[in-house]
């Protein structure tokens, strides 16, 4: 009697732990709200300074008709799907998303998304130093519910410092950090192994392929409640002025995004419980400035949200009017039901 008593808590915690909300937040660093929303630039991809093959792209990505550019270039962000949520920050629609820091890059953007926190002036560069602020991500990792089943993947290697691993005692692979924990899928195994073979494009910065592969093998297998996976091709790529990788890279963004939806539509563990927020750290420049960012470059300051999945449904925000990206944290907060703290000094929910 006593373990069939065992064995139906047991089934009962597992179906409760199935009904919690989940948040998948994902970002793209430095991706520009004019290709979201308007699709490849016309006179960047004809650009022979930062495009190679202008022909070979414009196959690929550039219509006549502008309005199929967006959905040429993501198909799956201009997808029903994800339309039926939150979608902030097209400007020429009247929907303006900003960043409230100053500074215009990217430790600054991320600390103001995972914290709220509107300008900090203690991370106002990227600089490999600990964050001194608190998360919503290390909130959670505090709480009860959420305790080791919060991971953040990264491909940037200042990730650790933004959410400052230390102190938080969060889980991150970011960088060239490959899998470590005690039990190792045989996928895990063989991505280490890619990665390790790889040539390095950047000292800093892998390629997304791998910061994908682990945060899904993560969901697979640890099933993480709050995960954060921080794409970082597209701002590398664009500072390095290859526009037509900088596309594909944008491209492939949205087909890993695809494959993270797909799979916790096919998981009892995340299907109908999932919510997933995407974002970036930072706009960049118009014109000839579109590969740099940062104070004093117009338009660096201008980013985006998508929202949707469980809990979320367009009617709960105005698509027009003006967000900033601090108001993210404690939207996350609010979603996972957890207290942002000093919220007076942090942006407000979305909703």
């Amino acid at each position: 009697m006593k373990i069939l008593h065992l064995l139906v808590m047991r089934l009962f915690l597992n179906v409760m732990q199935a009904q919690e909300s989940k948040v998948i937040v994902v970002t793209l660093d430095g991706l520009r709200w004019q290709e979201l929303f308007q699709g490849a630039d016309k006179d960047l991809i004809s650009d022979k300074k930062y495009t190679e093959d202008p022909k070979r792209l414009k196959d690929l990505f550039f219509d006549s008709d502008a309005s199929k550019r967006p959905v040429q270039l993501f198909p799956f962000l201009h997808s029903s799907t994800v339309q039926s949520g939150w979608v902030l920050g097209n400007r020429s629609q009247g929907s303006v998303v900003q960043l409230s820091n100053k500074f215009l890059v990217s430790a600054p953007g991320y600390n103001e998304i995972i914290t709220g926190l509107k300008d900090d002036a203690v991370v106002s560069n990227n600089k490999k130093r600990d964050n001194p602020n608190v998360s919503v991500f290390e909130l959670a990792q505090q709480d009860i519910r959420f305790k080791d089943k919060v991971a953040v993947f990264g491909s940037w290697e200042l990730f650790p410092y933004i959410f400052n691993e230390k102190r938080s005692n969060l889980p991150v692979n970011a960088g060239y950090r490959t899998a470590s924990h005690s039990n190792l899928s045989a996928a895990e195994v063989q991505i280490n192994a890619m990665q390790r073979l790889t040539p390095k494009r950047w000292q800093g910065v892998r390629y997304d392929v791998f910061t994908h592969q682990y945060a899904l093998e993560a969901l697979k297998n640890q099933k993480p409640k709050l995960l954060f996976v921080g794409y970082g091709e597209t701002d590398d790529f664009a500072h390095n002025g290859l526009y037509d990788h900088y596309l594909e890279s944008a491209r492939t963004a949205d087909e890993m995004i695809k494959q993270l939806w797909e799979y916790t539509q096919s998981d009892p563990f995340y299907k109908g419980q999932t919510t997933f927020v995407i974002t970036t750290d930072h706009g960049r420049g118009n014109g000839s400035s579109w590969t740099s960012h940062g104070k004093g470059v117009d338009g660096a300051e201008a980013t985006w949200i998508i929202a949707f999945g469980n809990q979320i449904n367009s009617g709960q925000v105005k698509s027009t009017g003006t967000f900033e990206a601090n108001q993210i944290a404690a939207t996350i907060a609010k979603l996972l039901q957890l207290e942002l703290k000093d919220a007076g000094q942090k942006g407000k929910p979305l909703f």
